[in-house]
Order: structure tokens, then sequence, then C-alpha cells
């Protein structure tokens, strides 16, 4: 093993806000004191309960991606475990989430995007 997995830095236009919805999604503190950065207007962290730190920078001219749109690839996703999909459908989409593919009811997983176009997924754990 080379290293550890700091945490993931996702590029946004508006930092805080993106920090503040996944704060909905996962829990934890945004912009908790920590050594390794300093947060401002153009970066932004979440320390989620389960461990997981985020990190959100702004970009200039930010162009999000347009899944599954090969000419604006998605760049990565993240995937949530969850135990009662439509609950969270709920509640994603009223903290600002777009449902990009709601699958069928015997899939176990949907596709959304977060306010800034990012795409992940919520999984029947």
């Amino acid at each position: 093993m080379i290293a550890d997995l700091q945490c993931v830095v996702l590029d946004c236009a508006e930092p805080g806000q993106l920090a503040e919805f996944y704060r909905l999604l996962l829990g934890g503190t945004v912009n908790r004191p920590d050594r390794r950065w300093a947060v401002g207007d153009d970066w932004a962290t979440l320390h989620a309960s389960s461990g997981l730190v985020l990190a959100f920078q702004r970009v200039a001219d930010y162009q999000a991606p347009r899944w599954p749109d090969p000419a604006r690839p998605q760049q990565f996703h993240l995937d949530f475990a969850v135990t009662d999909p439509d609950r969270a459908r709920e509640e994603v989409l009223a903290a600002g989430a777009t449902l990009l593919d709601g699958g069928s009811d015997s899939r176990s997983w949907r596709v959304y995007a977060d306010p800034a176009g990012h795409p992940f997924c919520l999984v029947r754990h």
C-alpha cells in the first residue's frame, strides 16, 4: 500500500452549497477545522458521520456532467447504500438532487445528480 484515501474532491461552482447537500445526505460537519486544509469561498469540506471526507472546490466556468452524454461524461460517481430507496429518493430530491434514471422497481439502484450535476447512485442495501 502506498497511500490512504484522504478525501474525494468534487469540482463545482458553489462549494458551500454542495457541502450542505452532502451533509443532508450523509450527516456530519461542514467545514470542521482540520489541519490538512483551509476552508473558504473556494473550498469547503464535509466530515461525514461515517468518517468519509468529501471536499468541494470552486472551478471557474464549471461545466456539469451530462449523464449519460459522452461529450460531457460523469468523470466519476459515488454510490450510497440505503435501506429504503423510496424514502431516500424523496429526501435527496427535497435536498436539491435531480433524478436521472429511476430504473425499474426490480432494479436495486437509481441514478441522481447532485445540485452541481455530479451523478450518484442510491443503492438498496
